[in-house]
């Protein structure tokens, strides 16, 4: 048995594999950071033995609220991954498999490689509505991407769609593909009568330096970027600082944020009630989005999320609090579960890829429903 995790987003250290009954992984935290949980590796070798993968230090992670009722995921080609038996004793998690062929992945959720990443970018692009632009380098390099869909006019909305501050929140990604394969879409009615009352503005990777590297929350310095909107720098946080740059040029009218959540099993909305600037008529346009998402994509639900802010209280380093009070407009982070959705679950694949892009195109729905009131 061979255990490898040396590729895009790979993270995992194997301590010992004498034993497939009994292997002793460890995942390595976040460069220059104490966050750690997200796991992506490769196991050959092992068709036809029952295997025990031991996470040793599992109960150190981030979350652990999160291996709670958790199974991790499973693929044979890196296409289609499914759900395998795991537990969580308090301290170690132990994944319980038998490969039926010589090469299987585990992973955490299904991750979404930066290879991927530079193929959705290079397949939009070739719609003659959608636009590329390169917002600047990464602390590794990288490039950061932005997609401009539709053309401008000064009557046009100005909507932000990002995801990905935090890298192993890959379920975001996968939301994205769901979200501009359907905005680009030339027959799709609600994508077209959209273009034709706003612009969009997408980040669909904020956080390709930590996507690479296997990170969980952070991007290569340790910078947690949904802390840093408000004292952005090229030092620390590029990412934030580019797509705030930007911002400040266009407008924002709309932002969603797009994350997921190690702990809760729902599908839910977070707003930005919190921020001093936040009134009845924000209020009454986030609660009509819900309302709409909700009867779009029932695995979305408004009764379980987190807790509000009390008025005035709202964190404004953070992405949605930052931009509802410095752009006066509707800002909402959107939260996945990593594990699955309480009330319409699917014991094969839980919460998926598949199921993040169909609620991906939901929003695009509920979006359509409420653009028009989008500005005063």
């Amino acid at each position: 048995m061979q255990i490898t995790s040396t590729f895009d987003s790979g993270n995992i250290i194997c301590r010992d594999a004498s034993d497939p009954s009994n292997v002793e992984l460890e995942i390595r935290v976040d460069n220059d950071a104490e966050f750690y949980q997200w796991f992506y590796f490769r196991v050959t070798g092992a068709a036809g033995e029952e295997c025990s993968f031991r996470i040793v230090n599992a109960g150190g992670a981030a979350y652990t609220e999160g291996w709670a009722d958790y199974c991790a995921v499973a693929s044979y080609d890196r296409q289609n991954w499914f759900r395998v038996d795991t537990e969580f004793d308090g301290e170690v998690l132990s994944i319980h498999h038998m490969p039926e062929v010589g090469s299987v992945y585990y992973a955490y959720f299904a991750p979404y490689t930066v290879e991927r990443h530079a193929d959705l970018i290079a397949h939009m692009q070739l719609s003659p509505i959608v636009q590329h632009e390169m917002l600047g380098k990464t602390l590794d390099g990288q490039d950061l991407d932005l997609l401009k869909i539709g053309f401008d006019d000064e009557d046009k909305k100005i909507c932000w769609i990002i995801a990905r501050q935090h890298p192993g929140e890959t379920m975001a990604e996968w939301w994205m593909e769901g979200f501009l394969h359907r905005l680009s879409d030339p027959d799709d009615p609600v994508a077209r009568e959209l273009l034709e009352r706003a612009v969009f503005y997408v980040v669909p990777n904020m956080n390709p330096d930590g996507s690479k590297r296997g990170h969980l929350r952070t991007n290569a310095v340790g910078s947690n970027l949904n802390r840093e909107w408000m004292d952005a720098s090229l030092e620390k946080s590029p990412e934030v600082f580019y797509v705030r740059e930007m911002m400040a040029q266009t407008g924002v009218d709309f932002c969603l944020d797009v994350h997921g959540d190690e702990a809760l099993p729902y599908n839910f909305i977070a707003g930005a009630e919190g921020v001093p600037g936040w009134t009845d008529r924000l209020d009454a346009l986030q609660d009509r989005f819900c309302t709409e998402l909700v009867g779009l994509n029932p695995d979305f639900q408004t009764g379980e999320g987190y807790d509000v802010d009390a008025p005035g209280e709202g964190n404004l380093t953070m992405c949605t609090n930052y931009v509802a009070q410095t752009h006066d407009c509707l800002a909402m982070t959107l939260e996945m579960p990593f594990k699955d959705t309480v009330e319409t679950p699917n014991d094969i694949t839980g919460w998926s890829p598949e199921r993040a892009r169909k609620l991906g195109e939901a929003c695009l729905g509920a979006l359509f429903r409420v653009v028009d009131d989008l500005r005063e």
